[in-house]
């Protein structure tokens, strides 16, 4: 069974960072699509970034570009998150995202069609 658990959320001021992990369990990680979405009060989910674990290719939401950083670490099975500068508008649940398609990677992010999903993490930004 597949199994996704985010961590590192939290409560920090602007311009503070954060790093979240995505500790994945229950298949095979090298040859994976992991993504990361948020979700706003009364906002739809959007897509954060991702990343292939095979060939490491990523994506970024313009909103994050150059101010969010993803990695992933094969042997731990975890993808990281690294934020930073945040802002007030990032805040959200965040959720990390699997699918056993990593040659997909671009079209699951962009119709946020993963095949499993982690149960998120509040980041919250004060301003």
């Amino acid at each position: 069974e597949v199994q996704l658990v985010e961590s590192g959320g939290g409560l920090v001021q602007a311009g503070g960072s954060l790093r979240l992990s995505c500790a994945a369990s229950g298949f095979t990680f090298d040859d994976y699509a992991i993504g990361w979405f948020r979700q706003a009060p009364g906002k739809e989910r959007e897509g954060v970034s991702c990343i292939s674990s095979s060939d490491g290719s990523t994506y970024y939401t313009d909103s994050v570009k150059g101010r969010f950083t993803i990695s992933s670490d094969n042997a731990k099975n975890t993808v990281y998150l690294q934020m930073n500068s945040l802002k007030p508008e990032d805040t959200a649940v965040y959720y990390c995202a699997a699918d056993d398609r990593p040659g997909l990677l671009l079209r699951l992010w962009v119709t946020l069609d993963f095949g499993s999903w982690g149960q998120g993490t509040q980041v919250t930004v004060s301003s």
